[in-house]
């Protein structure tokens, strides 16, 4: 299977400043994300970037980094960028991985890349997990898929989708059995040919209203395929407190080991 990883890694984040350069471990983590990466069957591993104290530590490391403009609006776009200026094929499949996952399944990686080579038509694959929590469910922090019968995405939303009108209607505590109910998980694949135009894409307005950029695709149409896994992934890393929860899984590894 043929496909490269880029990992977009942004020194400015509000919640958790200097995120990509945090240690976990004795590590950064941007280079705990590169090592997940390279447990996949990905032909190559680059991170994106435009910090310089980012690209520092990856090549100090010995792994590859691009950099790139600082006002790109999102991970899509920094990894357009790379794929322009690296001259990849219009066929080829670019996997975003973000780098506050320290904690993926490289298995994971390896299916959302391998759906969109089986699915020539497609141009973006992402994965999916089923929701059992009512809670989760109505939650708008929870991104939630519903596809057609092909596993392509007809829509993502905020909102509770697909909804049970009847059931529904008399209580919403739990889940009703039966519904299809997923939640989103924020893992990419692309083809490069989709990357090149993404950037000439007019947003949606379903984009700007959900704050989701992959309704942009769906308005414009084009298809989304989704893999559905069993179970939700490790979390990311967003607050000071998902990195203490991190380093206390690294910690209890490393005793183990």
């Amino acid at each position: 299977m043929a496909y490269r990883i880029v990992i977009p890694a942004r020194i400015a984040s509000t919640r958790l400043p200097g995120k990509p350069l945090v240690d976990i471990c004795g590590k950064p983590m941007i280079l705990r994300v590169v090592e997940v990466a390279r447990r996949t069957q990905a032909d190559g591993v680059w991170v994106a970037t435009d910090d310089e104290r980012v690209a520092d530590v990856v090549h100090r490391a010995g792994f590859q980094v691009v950099m790139t403009r600082a006002d790109h609006p999102t991970g899509t776009d920094r990894i357009a960028e790379v794929a322009a200026s690296l001259g990849w094929h219009d066929t080829e499949i670019v996997m975003n991985l973000q780098g506050d996952e320290p904690l993926l399944d490289p298995a994971l990686i390896d299916a959302v890349a391998s759906a969109l080579v089986g699915d020539p038509t497609a141009a973006i694959a992402t994965a999916a997990h089923p929701l059992h929590s009512a809670e989760d469910f109505f939650s708008p922090n929870v991104v939630k898929v519903v596809c057609d019968k092909l596993g392509r995405a007809l829509y993502f939303s905020r909102a509770p989708i697909p909804w049970d009108r009847d059931q529904f209607a008399v209580a919403r505590q739990e889940l009703p059995t039966g519904l299809s109910a997923r939640r989103h998980i924020g893992l990419y694949a692309y083809r490069v040919a989709f990357l090149r135009c993404y950037g000439t894409l007019e947003l949606s307005p379903h984009e700007q209203s959900e704050s989701l950029e992959q309704l942009r695709a769906l308005w414009h149409g084009y298809p989304i395929r989704v893999v559905d896994v069993a179970h939700a992934p490790a979390p990311g890393v967003d607050t000071a407190e998902d990195l203490l929860r991190v380093r206390r899984l690294f910690d209890a590894a490393r005793d183990s080991a």
